[in-house]
């Protein structure tokens, strides 16, 4: 492969890695942060992403959208499309917690995605939507600036949050529900908050792959893609720490990319499938992780409290 070859790889590499550390930022606020064990990312992956497709391609027959909005529209339209669900599924989860809140979620993320392959009139079913153009007629490497200008302030709003009164109150939650209960704190409404905040992320990281791509279609939003690789790159980087959920996107996909190479390296008649073994591969890294670093690559650290030295 040339340089420019490589040049080209490196801009889709360092573009997907800045997609998904968005995403895993938004976990990071539901698990890391409030102990919300939220398995349908895909869904608000996929809302965020459909939401821009609609507003922001030239008008097709037989199906609604094709508004042929700005790029900034159609990201602002992802995540406003975005609260209601979230809240919606907030809501109707409210009691659930751990192992039940990820069955409930996960479950959620699949009637999402059944719903845009099988309402063509506002999806285009399986086909996809098609023409979802860069902004500015910007090329990848463009759009790239634009990802990182994204992934900067995204990283730097919930880093404030994290360190601000609400973020403090999300810890409580996490580590003793019951004793911030007992301060007079509202729960349900902080849980709710959390959730609705973390998946307009997940949206904001769909409507940026959107244009990416410049497809979408309900085949991008399987749980593989739209929700394990997160809990990875999460897990790997280091719950609870901003920082460490953006490592763990970039460590995590570099790993994902190689394990193609892997993959095609061993014969097809040991492994069966190739798309498995990269998941059984994936799966011996976050075990390894888990045994030698518990606490992910960058563990968490408690922010100064006001008027504390650091």
């Amino acid at each position: 492969m040339d340089i420019a070859g490589l040049s080209a790889y490196a801009v889709f590499f360092l573009s997907l890695v800045g997609i998904y550390a968005i995403m895993a930022l938004g976990l990071n606020m539901q698990w890391g942060m409030t102990g919300q064990f939220n398995i349908g990312i895909a869904g608000f992956f996929a809302v965020g992403a459909y939401t821009t497709a609609i507003l922001t391609t030239a008008p097709a027959e037989g199906r609604v959208g094709g508004f042929d909005l700005p790029f900034g529209v159609g990201l602002v339209g992802s995540v406003i499309a975005c609260i209601p669900v979230a809240w919606l599924v907030a809501r109707i989860t409210a009691r659930l917690r751990t192992d039940y809140l990820a069955i409930a979620t996960i479950g959620i993320a699949e009637i999402i995605r059944l719903f845009f392959v099988n309402e063509s009139w506002l999806s285009n079913g399986t086909r996809g939507i098609p023409g979802i153009e860069k902004p500015f007629g910007l090329g990848n490497n463009g759009y790239l600036l634009i990802i990182a200008a994204f992934v900067a302030v995204t990283w730097l709003l919930v880093e404030i949050a994290r360190r601000s009164p609400w973020g403090r109150v999300l810890r409580a939650i996490r580590d003793n529900e019951p004793a911030t209960a007992a301060a007079g704190k509202d729960i349900a409404r902080f849980r709710r908050q959390a959730f609705v905040t973390g998946s307009c992320l997940m949206a904001l990281g769909g409507g940026l792959y959107a244009h990416f791509v410049g497809f979408v279609s309900p085949e991008a939003f399987r749980p593989l893609y739209g929700t394990f690789l997160v809990w990875v790159m999460l897990i790997a980087g280091g719950s609870g720490n901003n920082l460490g959920a953006m490592l763990g996107a970039l460590v995590v996909w570099l790993i994902w990319s190689s394990t193609e190479m892997i993959a095609g390296l061993v014969p097809t008649a040991l492994i069966g499938s190739e798309s498995a073994f990269r998941v059984f591969l994936i799966g011996i890294l976050l075990q390894i992780i888990l045994v030698s670093r518990p606490q992910g690559l960058l563990p968490e650290k408690r922010p100064p409290m006001p008027g504390e030295k650091r």
